[in-house]
């Protein structure tokens, strides 16, 4: 008898920031690494014989919970990607629920007849991943391993395997929260669920304490589409989204820098401008009634999704010292480095990718 340990990456930029990943790379937020830690936890004495994990690095790094306190060496397997979305790849969440309703409906919840440009589909997709998980099985026949995949990949291997047909996937097979796991057993012939999906680590005191009380988006709830801002043009709707963003005076933002503005429907709710310097953020605002909803995270999202491509391997603001402001940059992850003149700080939160998950 083989046991699969079958487990979701741990939270990714894509999860938090609203945006399609697809196959394409992203980092893990705070958030996954704290969950990374709690799966080490989790599994502590846990007999572990092997690790395979998709390239992608949000897995890689997930599956360093298992080999590295074991001392194993991880099996890098193409296989276990995620679906890849075709052109909604780097797309957000909002501006696919904009530009392809139908399709995104489909994609939660008819995997049967979902098709896009340039991606996989579903089939497809359950074909690759069954063959390699038959293949992980047989090469660890009494062995227990462990493997890292992804949501869509795993929804779709869960309802398989328990009988559930492409088209009822998506009522009757639920997305697992990030670092789920599932158990499953190979017999010689086949593979059976014996229990799935389950976050029992994350409900851990030491994870609980690390959390902080923010909303944050499920599964494919779709969040903000951006735009660019064109100045002078749509000057008029900037006094909304800035008004009250820092003490004092609201900024103006500066025509020659690059700045997108944030949709809900038809109606600006943010904005966030790119400064000429590498990595920096000249302004980042989410309009008065529009706050703690999640939405200011996803600017700093456009902001990694607009620099880490361009070789910046951190954003930089500067922020008034002592502003209110401080306190939602240092949720997103950046810490206050040093003065940047007279009652100012710089911010940086690091964006790089650690070679070590990376090929």
């Amino acid at each position: 008898m083989t046991t699969i340990y079958l487990i979701r990456h741990a939270e990714a930029e894509g999860n938090l920031y609203r945006i399609a990943q697809g196959q394409d790379d992203s980092a893990l937020t705070d958030r996954g690494w704290r969950q990374v830690k709690a799966l080490e936890r989790r599994f502590a004495g846990v007999q572990i014989d092997a690790v395979y994990t998709s390239d992608l690095y949000r897995t890689r790094a997930t599956a360093s919970a298992l080999y590295l306190p074991r001392g194993l060496t991880p099996r890098l397997e193409r296989d276990l990607r995620e679906i890849h979305v075709g052109v909604w790849e780097r797309r957000t969440w909002g501006e696919i629920a904009r530009r392809w309703p139908d399709q995104m409906a489909d994609f939660s919840r008819r995997m049967d007849r979902w098709r896009m440009e340039g991606a996989e589909t579903p089939a497809q997709v359950l074909e690759r991943a069954l063959g390699v998980l038959g293949r992980i099985a047989a090469e660890n026949e009494g062995r227990t391993a462990a493997v890292f995949s992804h949501g869509y990949v795993i929804r779709l291997v869960l309802a398989k395997l328990q009988g559930i047909s492409l088209r009822d996937t998506g009522d009757k097979s639920p997305t697992g929260d990030n670092t789920a796991v599932s158990c499953l057993e190979w017999d010689g012939a086949s593979l059976r669920v014996v229990w799935q999906n389950d976050n029992s680590h994350l409900l851990a005191p030491e994870f609980l304490a690390g959390e902080k009380v923010r909303k944050r988006a499920n599964a494919l709830e779709p969040g903000l589409y951006f735009t660019p801002v064109r100045l002078p043009e749509q000057a008029a709707m900037l006094p909304d989204l800035t008004a009250a963003s820092w003490e004092g005076e609201p900024p103006v933002p500066d025509p020659a820098c690059p700045a997108l503005a944030g949709y809900l429907g038809e109606e600006p709710v943010g904005l966030v401008q790119f400064g000429p310097g590498p990595g920096e953020i000249a302004l980042a605002c989410v309009r008065r009634d529009c706050r703690r909803r999640g939405f200011g995270v996803q600017l700093i999202g456009q902001a990694v999704y607009y620099w880490r491509p361009l070789g910046a391997d951190r954003l930089r603001i500067v922020l008034p010292e002592g502003c209110a402001a401080e306190r939602f940059f240092g949720d997103c992850g950046f810490a206050s480095v040093e003065a940047a003149g007279p009652g100012s700080r710089l911010w940086v939160k690091d964006i790089g990718f650690d070679p070590a998950f990376k090929s």
